[in-house]
């Protein structure tokens, strides 16, 4: 494991960078600001290693551009209508950031504060446990919150993410991780031609600001049947109001699980060209796939390759947008005494 100096933030506060190996080679950089992937190299069917997540090279990029490349999104993941909820009939309101709507934890959520970072070493692989405690009232949300993410690179090349969470007020949480991916490695062209699945039979549709309705909606029949593995330009500009809501796909599945909190698959994409396979496990009820559908050519990769739109694409474990207003989804509910606990595995191989 290496620790370096990624940069410094405006107030003085160092940011550093921590690079973990594993024994067959891949490679994982995280940076404390955000607790965030910066880095990710995997192995194609040659064994050629490519760096397959977006990002930047500089902290200067991460504090200029807002896109969430590979950082750790909360109070609350995803959407909240209008930026309010109630808890206990007390409503408690949040910033707009999103149009009308709260989004990933308001305008300084735990994407944009430096993290508490200690390097570790278990049975496991090395890794790098983050941690944060969000006060009682930041960004509105109630309570105060301590909040531990532990990244591990497994010699199964897998990076495990491990979530855990404590509050001493009854307050909402919805951790994940915002990566795009491309598996033909960075900046290298689009990913329409990817294969995917997702191991679910509905989906939440939304309204035209992007919130969900309530519904459930079964993917059999519609572009959002990734029952089977699908190349996901297959159906993206098919005439599908759903669709057009998103400018593609932005939206939350509803994930088959055997029982809550029991850890499984719950997606698979393939790239052909390069043969790389890249497998999602975890613990939640719901996954958000989103194309880059709002990549603009702004920014430019650590490559120097700009980010066009649908250049990456990801794949956020979490429970479901807007869930504090939507009495019939999974709840989001944190009690004192209880942990919120969550794990996501991204696992990484080669099909010949």
């Amino acid at each position: 494991m290496k620790k370096d100096t990624f940069g410094m933030m405006p107030d003085g506060t160092v940011v550093s960078l921590y690079t973990l190996e594993n024994r067959n080679g891949m490679k994982v950089t995280l940076i404390d600001y955000g607790a965030t992937v910066v880095n990710l190299w995997a192995p194609d069917r040659n064994g050629r290693f490519d760096d397959v997540v977006l990002g930047f090279s500089s902290l200067e990029q991460y504090l200029e551009h807002s896109f969430f490349f590979g950082c750790t999104i909360g109070r609350y993941g995803n959407r909240i209508a209008y930026g309010r909820f109630q808890i206990d009939g007390q409503e408690f309101v949040l910033a707009c950031n999103n149009g009308p709507h709260h989004l990933h934890g308001g305008i300084r959520g735990f994407d944009k504060v430096v993290w508490k970072a200690k390097e570790t070493v278990t049975d496991q692989g090395e890794g790098v446990a983050f941690s944060y405690l969000s006060r009682d009232g930041e960004e509105g949300y109630p309570g105060n919150l301590q909040v531990n993410v532990l990244y591990l690179l497994t010699d199964q090349n897998e990076l495990k993410i491990e979530y855990s969470a404590t509050t001493d007020k009854k307050t909402i949480v919805n951790l994940t991780n915002h990566s795009y991916f491309n598996l033909l490695g960075e900046g290298n062209g689009d990913i329409l031609g990817h294969e995917l699945m997702i191991k679910a039979d509905y989906f939440t549709p939304v309204d035209e600001t992007i919130i969900p309705t309530g519904e459930l909606r079964a993917v059999s029949g519609t572009p959002f049947d990734f029952t089977q593995p699908k190349p996901i330009g297959k159906h993206i500009e098919a005439s599908d109001e759903q669709l057009f809501f998103g400018k593609g796909y932005d939206h939350n599945f509803v994930l088959k699980t055997k029982d809550d909190h029991q850890l499984g698959l719950v997606a698979y994409v393939h790239e052909p060209s390069t043969g790389r396979i890249m497998e999602v496990y975890s613990t939640e009820p719901g996954v958000q796939f989103y194309t880059g559908n709002f990549l603009d050519g702004r920014a430019k990769g650590k490559k120097g390759k700009t980010y066009h739109r649908r250049s990456g694409f990801c794949l956020e474990t979490q429970h479901f947008p807007d869930s504090p207003n939507k009495p019939n989804f999974p709840s989001t509910l944190l009690c004192p005494g209880e942990v919120y606990q969550s794990t996501t595995i991204y696992k990484f191989g080669v099909k010949k």
